[in-house]
């Protein structure tokens, strides 16, 4: 059967796949500027949720150089200012570490339900998945104690989501979730490493600091402006 108004339209537009996480950052700063995206550009922008590289990739931070963590920290928190950001440590960090030795724990009790939950919002559609990664990712890098009280669950209420439902359906869909994550792991291996990572037409712009060499891109394609 053909496709008539806003399916046509839809199935016409270029999309932008970007690969996120919930300990990243840059995932987090870069996540207003990826949802207003649509708003500027007839274009899709489809967010998919990844683990994050400690836990991808668990000797990572065990070869990084020493200069890497004091330049990060100065870093996101200057880019927080610069966007008029919270910026604040996790409380809790979302991925268990010993930050003394780098090693990762073994016992992760938050990354998994963070992505999984995130996962099936995005699953919702385009608007409600960034909604959800806006409002949660927001709420821990704010350094609140997000893990306590209604915090969390008022985030997800925050965008129009349900925590409860979410969580009941994510135990109940465990392997199918982890199917799919693995799934655009497994596309974002074929681009880059870390995230967040922007694919358009296996063009690969990496880092948040990317973002406007993609609008650029966007124009030369010829991508209408709204």
């Amino acid at each position: 059967m053909a496709l008539v108004g806003g399916e046509a339209k839809r199935e016409k537009m270029k999309t932008v796949e970007v690969f996120w996480s919930f300990r990243s950052p840059y995932s987090y700063l870069a996540t207003r500027r990826l949802r207003s995206l649509p708003d500027r550009w007839q274009i899709r922008v489809r967010p998919r949720v990844v683990y994050p590289i400690a836990i991808r990739t668990p000797e990572f931070f065990q070869r990084v150089a020493p200069q890497w963590t004091p330049y990060l920290l100065r870093d996101i928190f200057r880019l927080s200012e610069y966007l008029g950001l919270p910026m604040a440590r996790p409380n809790p960090d979302p991925v268990s570490m010993n930050m003394a030795t780098r090693e990762i724990a073994k016992d992760q009790p938050h990354i998994h339900r963070l992505s999984r939950l995130g996962v099936l919002a995005c699953e919702t559609g385009d608007a409600a998945g960034w909604a959800f990664l806006d409002e949660v990712s927001t709420l821990i890098w704010s350094g609140q104690a997000w893990t306590e009280s209604m915090h969390l669950a008022n985030a997800v209420a925050r965008a129009g989501l349900d925590l409860a439902d979410l969580d009941t359906r994510a135990e109940a869909e465990e392997d199918r979730i982890e199917r799919e994550i693995e799934i655009s792991q497994t596309e974002l291996d074929k681009h880059h490493w870390g995230v967040p990572t922007m694919v358009l037409e296996d063009e690969v712009f990496f880092g948040q600091d990317r973002i406007d060499l993609l609008e650029w891109r966007l124009e030369q394609q010829g991508v209408p402006r709204l």
